[in-house]
């Protein structure tokens, strides 16, 4: 007996995991479409508009013209060099101060350790304004620093505000909840099986810290530092507010070029060398995820 036979439809030959990934394309379509939209086109457009430049006569031209005179400016120079200071300078002292604070968080439990976390996270929900102006009424000229000193006899101490050490506090201050977070996430992932059997053969804290919990950390850090150079170095408020006037990082500096003097060109071109130097902490980041998604497959 001759049946007919119907070719089956292409709907059912689509797997499931074909069906899955199709959803998940959709779903970040908008996001990536956002992304290289607010972001990628304008860092493509500022990088073609600082080396093709118009002409008087309304020729185009490739010139780089604005970078050889970034480079060779004195104060430019002087500008970028103290950003790249304060960022080495906070990046250090914010993973010298979140270590200790993040392994107390990590090995210890009660009341104490809750009111050390809520304090060292305070800081993420002071807005960087207010923050800038109680550190100038705490640590400026005539303030609680000077009074109390005052009070006691004591000579004053010179204060870092409008030095290159008053952004340094308030940055380190700033960015401090967010370093503590990421290092305890870092040591969460550290089994306690591994450090109990440490201790359980005689290993002493300084032992188990070195052997144990450092090797394991390499990737924290880097991630850690990553976000706290990327964001020092692209701050505007609390060096604009607590730094000096000269030389100055380069948020104020690209602000007062753009509106104070009026130069665009220049204050585009001083955008993208800062984001060439943050690219290349950024490049760390993406490859230390990268490796990470790796690892875990």
């Amino acid at each position: 007996m001759r049946r007919d036979f119907a070719p089956p439809s292409l709907a059912r030959w689509r797997t499931p995991a074909a069906t899955n990934a199709s959803a998940g394309l959709l779903l970040v379509a908008v996001p990536v479409l956002l992304l290289g939209w607010l972001i990628v086109y304008p860092i493509i457009a500022a990088v073609v508009g600082t080396v093709f430049l118009r002409q008087p006569d309304g020729v185009t031209v490739f010139s780089l013209a604005s970078y050889r005179f970034f480079f060779s400016d004195t104060y430019s120079l002087a500008n970028l060099w103290l950003t790249l200071w304060t960022t080495l300078v906070c990046g250090l002292l914010l993973l010298a101060t979140g270590l200790p604070i993040a392994l107390y968080l990590r090995f210890s439990q009660g009341r104490l350790a809750a009111y050390v976390q809520g304090l060292a996270i305070f800081p993420m929900f002071v807005p960087s304004i207010i923050l800038s102006y109680a550190l100038i009424r705490t640590i400026g000229p005539n303030g609680t620093v000077d009074i109390l000193l005052n009070a006691t006899g004591l000579p004053k101490l010179p204060s870092p505000y409008l030095t290159p050490w008053g952004p340094v506090i308030g940055l380190v201050w700033d960015n401090l909840p967010l370093t503590v977070l990421m290092l305890a996430a870092g040591l969460g992932n550290i089994a306690k099986s591994s450090i109990e059997a440490a201790r359980d053969v005689g290993a002493s804290p300084l032992r188990v810290f070195v052997s144990i919990i450092l090797p394991r950390m390499g990737n924290s850090f880097l991630v850690t530092a990553s976000f706290a150079i990327l964001g020092i170095f692209s701050s505007f408020t609390l060096p604009y507010v607590l730094g000096p006037a000269s030389p100055e990082m380069m948020g104020p500096f690209m602000q007062r070029t753009f509106s104070d003097l009026n130069d665009p060109l220049n204050a585009l071109t001083q955008a993208v060398i800062t984001f060439g130097f943050c690219l290349v902490f950024g490049i760390f980041y993406v490859r230390s995820i990268a490796k990470n998604r790796e690892g875990g497959r």
